[in-house]
């Protein structure tokens, strides 16, 4: 077992021992923890939050184009850059079609990724639970969206 969780795992018990209520919630442990000075953030860790943070911000920022859609205003994009992979965020007013065509690619393979996802389940729920008809399962999104289309248009 990886050294972290060891110690992680050594915090748990170490807060049951110092009287504190349990059962307990993580957050309450993680406070306590901190509070007394047996766990720090290591550096790396906050640089992920922060980038989960500003990541979870740039995808929730919207824009109003000139014909009135509601749209993303940044795009991430997957980049091979000095011969690392990295995903890069550019905003769609001034981003270059290379950039948002490989941002679309990826939203829309994140998109079939659930898709499959979706359909295991379905199979999975109607060959093994399901004592009634089998639940079916569409795929093909276009009239989802030329209704969402025109009701946005209405």
């Amino acid at each position: 077992m990886p050294a972290y969780i060891e110690h992680m795992q050594k915090l748990v018990n170490e807060y049951r021992k110092s009287g504190m209520p349990w059962p307990a919630s993580a957050k309450g442990i993680a406070a306590w923890a901190i509070e007394h000075g047996h766990w720090q953030p290591h550096r790396s860790k906050i640089i992920e939050q922060c980038a989960d943070d500003l990541s979870r911000a740039m995808r929730e920022e919207y824009i109003t184009d000139p014909q009135g859609r509601r749209v993303r205003a940044k795009h991430a994009a997957r980049i091979l850059q000095h011969g690392e992979q990295k995903m890069l965020w550019d905003d769609i007013r001034h981003a270059s079609r290379n950039h948002m065509h490989r941002a679309f690619q990826l939203r829309r393979n994140q998109i079939v990724g659930d898709c499959r996802q979706l359909k295991t389940d379905a199979d999975s729920f109607n060959e093994n639970a399901n004592d009634g008809e089998p639940i079916q399962m569409v795929f093909d999104f276009t009239r989802d969206l030329e209704e969402m289309e025109a009701l946005a248009s209405a």
